[in-house]
């Protein structure tokens, strides 16, 4: 898959480990969490009703004396579990619901305890147990729509509308819908949830706290402190953290990761037991570079809650940090790199080089320079890129920015073809750009669309390249408007709709360049140091309305793609038919159907991209130059695939256009910098072309590489630094040559012409 596609996967797709068994062993601190079922027994509320006050003495005490004397093994259970020993409580459900399978009440409590030690889908198991009994369960439902809100799936929405259709009075449904409203940005909609909800726990007598929690964040979202409303959950509780950990939460999701650590930090300091607060300080830290103390955070986090697989998978990564090797460049603005030992030697040049590129290139661009210098992690090991950035494996991220820190997959993380590695540096550092030059307040459609665009523009492998999945989306009428275009990365409703917003914010700025230009979109980008309101920024930087924004917006898309869009069966028809002749070897019928794909849609340059088929085409036809062309057509439209490149340097070279074979060449190293043919390749093409110091690079790569013909590395080595006028160095590399083989004629030859040379 193309990088470019493959890397428009959203920051915020978060898939949960591997399921856990349904067994609990140890306990652990318990934070404070609540339970708004109508439901729920008498008793157990009288002794949350002083836990929530934050008298946990007396709530300790009134849950001992209802678990010495309840005969229900349920109570019983439940009783435990609020006096943190999970374990117990897991035994005593299992063990009624052995006798009574079809309970549905202590299913979905059992439910509940699972979602507080984090085995989501345990706990999705006995919702959908629970519902099987009982259909129109409101709790199995709000269950369920925790865990999809907590992964930002667009089914959480969809279970709690389905839920306030029949019970118009859940707190919980409200209290989750403006959890959901905040994260989104609908502050209105929060307001609107949040009234609801306050009016229904006056009402039902049930502790306000969530309530003030949430309030707290929307006038933080408002431009607030949120001082009123964490003065009143103090008043009801001084131990309540959860209003500072809500708006830290609402901080992280603005990337403002200064803030979110301050807040956190007051939250654990009011609730020395939020384990909750402690994880996610920690992991807001190490988005910082602050390690060492994100590591305490940790520690202190696993210690109250062993349950968190983030905090013990981030815990177990950092202390394989001394399998990396660091770099510092020197200059105005210097870069950190942090790069696995076995492959740092090979990639450090190529990445240094890139990313001072990249700052260079959006200093000029948008006129911000870097107050810090900035951090570039790689990682060979996918899950380890993946637990880095949001402590699960399987995330299918390719880099990911927190600020001055940029965390992403090494070369060796994928395999050769299938990822970018200079595209995906490239995006990332734009991010820098984009966040820090607005104090992180820019939406995140147009810092993601900033980084597509610059990719499309100034990258590594300029181009426009865009998906047939965003065309379709197009077609269908799931573009969003700009306004809403947000939602699309942070709670999609249709399965590859981040892909799609990726896509559709980058033809924005496409959009905004070619129809307002390029100072218009760096003015939109600064409009969000004062604010985050999208309307008055379209506003103030281009004069025009979002409703007429959107409209011109739809036009140029029409127009752009005026031979696709009306005609994608078409263009199905002709690259099907181009792949089926491919697939007979029947090379001439192969020509008109591709050509006819290309006319129609430029922009795929996918897997089997008609360009390749129809430059192997000619190959096989005997029609070097076309296909030659073909191939520089496929380049110029943003392709990239290291075996295609190869097949047109050579081509290049045949062709004596030698200079464009080494641009070629040297794009490779973007994408297969682990190849040593191709390192070879340009060494020798390079030192023949007198490009000694791009020469000397690619033998020293070789070298790194622990090539088999070591002997032929430190040769070419020593004739690119004779050139450089190192003369004592290339002797050096002669000599390792000699060593490595006694009887290499070309290494004997150089070192008596080195010895026959005057001083």
């Amino acid at each position: 898959m193309n990088a470019k596609i493959q890397h428009a996967i959203a920051c915020l797709i978060f898939v949960l480990s591997c399921c856990l068994s349904m067994t609990i062993s140890m306990s652990a601190a318990h934070a404070l969490t609540f339970d708004y079922d109508p439901l729920r027994p008498a008793e157990l509320r009288a002794c949350d009703e002083q836990r929530y006050r934050g008298h946990e003495e007396a709530a300790q005490s009134c849950y001992s004396e209802l678990l010495a004397s309840a005969g229900n093994d349920v109570l019983r259970a439940q009783a435990v579990w609020a006096m943190g020993d999970l374990a117990a409580a897991n035994a005593l459900f299992r063990e009624y619901l052995l006798a009574s399978p079809n309970a549905v009440l202590p299913r979905i409590a059992w439910g509940r305890l699972f979602l507080e030690t984090h085995q989501d889908n345990d706990a999705l198991k006995l919702f959908r147990e629970a519902l099987n009994v009982d259909a129109n369960n409101a709790s199995a439902k709000l269950g369920m729509a925790q865990i999809f809100a907590q992964r930002f799936e667009g089914q959480a929405r969809t279970l709690v509308a389905d839920v306030l259709k029949h019970n118009d009075d859940s707190i919980e449904a409200y209290l989750l819908l403006a959890r959901m409203d905040l994260e989104e940005g609908k502050l209105a909609d929060a307001d609107r949830s949040l009234d609801r909800a306050s009016a229904l726990t006056e009402k039902q007598k049930q502790a306000p706290l969530e309530v003030y929690a949430l309030r707290a964040t929307l006038d933080l979202l408002r431009g607030g402190d949120g001082a009123k409303w964490l003065n009143r959950a103090a008043a009801y509780n001084a131990h309540f953290g959860g209003g500072y950990e809500s708006m830290a939460h609402a901080e992280a999701m603005r990337r403002r990761y200064t803030q979110t650590a301050t807040l956190l930090r007051k939250a654990v300091e009011v609730e020395p037991g939020l384990s909750s607060a402690y994880a996610e300080l920690g992991a807001n830290l190490l988005r910082t570079g602050a390690t060492e103390e994100g590591q305490r955070a940790l520690a202190k986090a696993y210690e109250g809650d062993p349950y968190n697989v983030t905090t013990v998978n981030t815990l177990r990564l950092l202390d394989r940090f001394n399998e990396f090797d660091t770099f510092t460049s020197q200059g105005e603005f210097p870069v950190r790199l942090r790069l696995d030992k076995k492959e740092a030697e090979v990639l450090h040049p190529y990445v240094q080089e890139l990313a001072e590129k990249s700052i260079a290139t959006y200093i000029k661009r948008y006129n911000f320079k870097p107050l810090q210098p900035i951090t570039v992690e790689l990682y060979p090991n996918h899950d380890d890129f993946a637990v880095r950035v949001a402590g699960l494996p399987g995330i299918g991220l390719l880099g990911v920015t927190f600020g001055y820190l940029v965390a992403m997959d090494s070369p060796s993380g994928r395999p050769a073809g299938e990822f970018h590695w200079g595209s995906t540096l490239w995006h990332e550092m734009a991010h820098v750009f984009t966040l820090e030059l607005t104090d992180h307040r820019v939406p995140r459609w147009l810092s993601e669309g900033i980084s597509v665009f610059e990719e499309w523009r100034t990258g590594p492998t300029p181009g426009v390249v865009v998906t047939p999945d965003a065309l379709k989306a197009f077609n269908d009428g799931r573009f969003l408007k700009i306004e809403e275009l947000d939602s699309g990365f942070i709670r999609p409703t249709y399965p590859n709709q981040v892909q799609v917003s990726y896509m559709q914010a980058g033809l924005t700025c496409l959009f905004i360049e070619e129809h307002f230009g390029f100072d218009r979109l760096v003015a939109l980008l600064y409009e969000f140091k004062k604010d985050d309101d999208v309307a008055a920024a379209v506003k103030a930087s281009m004069s025009i309305s979002t409703a007429e924004f959107d409209r011109q917006f739809d036009e140029f898309i029409k127009q752009r793609y005026a031979k696709v869009l009306p005609n994608t069966k078409a263009w199905e028809k002709n690259f099907q038919a181009t792949l089926k002749a491919v697939e007979q070897e029947d090379w001439s019928a192969a020509i008109e159907p591709a050509r006819n794909a290309i006319d129609k849609y430029r922009e795929f340059v996918g897997a089997n991209s008609p360009y390749l088929l129809l430059a192997k085409a000619y190959e096989k036809l005997k029609q070097p130059e076309r296909s030659l062309q073909t191939l520089l057509a496929y380049r110029s439209a943003g392709g990239w695939d290291p075996n295609a490149l190869r097949q047109l340097a050579l081509q290049l070279q045949n062709a004596k256009r030698n200079d464009e074979a080494l641009g070629v060449m040297q794009a490779i190293n973007y994408s297969d910098p682990l190849d040593g043919d191709s390192h070879l390749r340009f060494a020798n093409a390079a030192l023949a072309a007198n490009r000694a110091q791009d020469a000397l690079r690619e033998y020293r790569a070789l070298l790194a590489l622990d090539t088999h013909d070591k002997a032929t590395a430190y040769l070419g080595a020593a004739r690119a630094l004779r050139k450089l006028g190192d003369r004592a160095a290339a002797r050096r590399n002669v000599l390792q040559a000699l060593e490595t083989a006694p009887y290499f004629r070309d290494a004997q030859q150089e070192l008596l012409e080195m010895v026959d040379e005057p001083e």
